[in-house]
C-alpha cells in the first residue's frame, strides 16, 4: 500500500527574509561562554509557520568525528555501540550543568559540543570538558499539560532526541510550542543561531493529540519526524512520519498509518535507516481488533520518500491491539546478515528478514525475551548480541547460528535503554544510578548515582566519558 502525500507551504509565509524573520533571528541567539549551572538570558521568538532565518553558508559545517555521537544511539542503525572506550573500574562525576527543564532526549556529541534539549523548548551547547554553556536558545513557550486532553509530561516542549546534519552544520529538533503546534528548527552548531524554523504539522493533523517523542532521523537531504499520541491515547490521532528537506524549503513528504485511529510511531529510538535509505518504523496498537490488518502493531519498511514497501505484524495482532501489547514501544534494530530484530509490549522478540519482512506472521523466529514484562525504548547491539531493554531488566539475546535466538544473562538493576562502549554496557535506573557492567557476563564493574531521570533515559558515550541528562541537569561522568 502506498500513502505518500505532498504538501505546499502556505503562500503567506514564503517571504523568508521578512522583518518578522529578522526579529526572530535576533531574539533566538544567546551569548557564549556562560558558566556551568547558569542559563544564558534569551528571548522567546514568536512562532512562525515556515521560514528560513539566514542563508546556510557559514561557518563551515562540522563533520562528526570518531568520538562524536550525532544521533540517538550513535547512528541511523540505532545500535548504540562504540568500540573505542576503556572498560572501567570506577565512574567519577567530572561536571554538572543545570538547565531550564527536564531532559527526556539523549544528549548528543559533535566536535566538542554536548548538545542538550529540554521540555522548556530550549537547546543548549555545553563544553565537553567543563560543562560551560557555549550557547542556549529558546524557540518557544512549551505547552502546559492542563491545556491538553491527556498526557504525562508537563510542560511539553522538546521530547525527542535531535539529529545533527554534517552537510548543513545544523542541529535539527522538533519543539511543541504554545498554540499548540510542532515546529522543526535547524540550529547552527557553532553559533546557536536559528537558521530554519517551520511548522511540521500536516493539514488536518490535530497538534493537541499528536506527540513527537520518537528520535529524529536523517538520510541525505531529509530529516525524518515521527508522531504518535499522548499518554492515554486521547483524541483523533494517527501514527505519521514526515520528511522535511534540510534546507528548510520544499513540500513535506509523509506516510500515515492506514488505521482509523492510533497506530502511533512513538518509540524513543526513532526510525532506523539503512545505507540504501530504507526507513524502518515500529507502529503501535490501533483500534481495529478483527478483519483485515490495518498496518498497526507492526514493523514497516518505507522508501526514502516514504512510500510503503513492506511490513510485518504478529499473527495475533488483533489481540495485541485489544490488550495494548503492540510492537510500537521499541524501535526496530537492523542486524548483520540482512536481519532485523523487534520486540514490544508483549515481551516477544521477532527475527525478520529486512528485505522481506514477511507480512502477518512472517517472522523467521520468535522468542519470549521479557517474560512478564515489556520491552520499551531502544536496544543496543554488539555483533549478533542484542541487549534488550525490558522494564524488569536488560536481557541479552544471542542470534545465531542462522536464525536461532537464545537468551543470555539478565541484569534486573538495568531498567532503561542501554548503550555499549568497548566491552562495557551502560544503563540507568529511574533514580539516576548509572551502571557499568561487563557486556559478556552482566557483572557489575562500577556505578554512580546522579539524580532522577525521565522515562526511557539513555546515556551518551564519547572519549571515555558518559553524558546523562536528568530532570534538571546534565552530568559528565569519567570512566577509568
Amino acid at each position: 500500500m502506498r500513502d505518500v502525500r505532498r504538501f505546499r507551504r502556505p503562500s503567506s509565509v514564503t517571504i523568508c527574509f521578512s522583518l518578522c524573520s529578522l526579529i526572530m533571528l535576533l531574539c533566538s541567539c544567546s551569548s557564549a561562554n556562560s558558566s556551568p549551572g547558569s542559563a544564558t538570558p534569551v528571548t522567546t521568538p514568536s512562532p512562525l509557520a515556515t521560514s528560513i532565518s539566514t542563508p546556510l553558508s557559514s561557518p563551515e559545517p562540522a563533520n562528526p568525528g570518531p568520538e562524536d555521537w550525532p544521533t540517538y544511539h550513535h547512528d541511523m542503525l540505532r545500535g548504540g555501540y562504540v568500540p573505542s572506550m576503556i572498560d572501567p573500574n570506577q565512574l567519577t562525576q567530572t561536571w554538572q550543568t543545570n538547565v531550564d527543564g527536564a531532559v527526556y532526549a539523549e544528549p548528543l556529541v559533535v566536535q566538542g559540543h554536548i548538545l542538550v534539549v529540554t521540555e522548556n523548548d530550549s537547546l543548549y551547547s555545553l563544553d565537553e570538558h567543563s560543562g560551560a554553556i557555549q550557547w542556549h536558545v529558546n524557540v518557544g513557550i512549551p505547552v502546559q499539560l492542563s491545556t491538553l486532553p491527556c498526557g504525562n509530561i508537563d510542560p511539553l516542549g522538546i521530547t525527542s532526541t535531535p539529529v545533527y546534519d554534517p552537510q548543513t552544520g545544523l542541529l535539527f529538533a522538533v519543539a511543541e510550542i504554545r498554540g499548540p503546534s510542532h515546529i522543526l528548527v535547524g540550529i547552527d552548531l557553532q553559533t546557536g543561531q536559528v537558521r530554519i524554523r517551520r511548522t511540521i504539522d500536516l493539514p488536518g493533523m490535530d497538534p493537541r493529540t499528536h506527540q513527537q517523542r520518537s528520535a529524529l532521523a536523517l538520510y541525505k537531504n531529509h530529516v525524518y519526524v515521527a508522531f504518535g499520541g499522548l499518554a492515554g491515547d486521547c483524541g483523533n490521532y494517527r501514527g505519521t512520519i514526515i520528511a522535511a528537506q534540510t534546507d528548510g524549503q520544499g513540500p513535506l513528504l509523509s506516510y500515515r498509518v492506514p488505521t482509523p485511529r492510533e497506530g502511533a510511531i512513538w518509540a524513543p529510538s526513532g526510525p532506523a535507516i539503512d545505507a540504501n535509505g530504507n526507513v524502518f518504523v515500529a507502529v503501535g496498537n490501533g483500534e481495529v481488533t478483527q478483519g483485515n490488518w490495518d498496518h498497526s502493531d507492526s514493523i514497516l519498511r518505507l522508501s526514502a520518500d516514504l512510500a510503503l514497501q513492506d511490513g510485518f505484524a504478529p499473527a495475533q495482532w488483533p489481540h495485541d491491539n485489544e490488550t495494548d501489547a503492540d510492537l510500537g514501544s521499541t524501535g526496530p534494530l537492523p542486524l548483520p546478515n540482512n536481519l532485523m530484530f523487534s520486540a514490544g509490549k508483549a515481551g516477544i522478540g521477532y527475527l525478520l528478514h529486512a528485505d522481506n519482512l514477511g507480512g502477518v506472521g512472517g517472522q523467521l523466529n520468535q522468542l519470549l525475551v521479557c517474560p512478564g514484562a515489556r520491552s520499551m525504548g531502544g536496544a543496543a547491539l554488539l555483533g549478533l548480541q542484542i541487549y534488550v531493554p525490558c522494564n524488569n531488566g536488560v536481557q541479552l539475546v544471542n542470534v545465531g547460528p542462522g536464525t536461532k535466538m537464545s537468551l543470555g544473562w539478565k541484569n534486573k538493576q538495568l531498567l532503561l535503554p542501554p548503550v555499549i562502549g568497548g566491552h562495557t554496557l551502560y544503563s540507568l535506573d529511574p533514580s539516576g544510578t548509572l551502571y557499568a557492567v561487563d557486556a559478556s557476563t552482566g557483572q557489575l564493574r562500577a556505578q554512580i548515582t546522579l539524580g532522577p531521570v525521565a522515562h526511557f533515559a539513555t546515556p551518551t558515550l564519547s572519549a571515555n566519558h558518559i553524558f546523562v541528562g536528568t530532570m534538571n541537569s546534565v552530568f559528565s561522568v569519567n570512566a577509568a
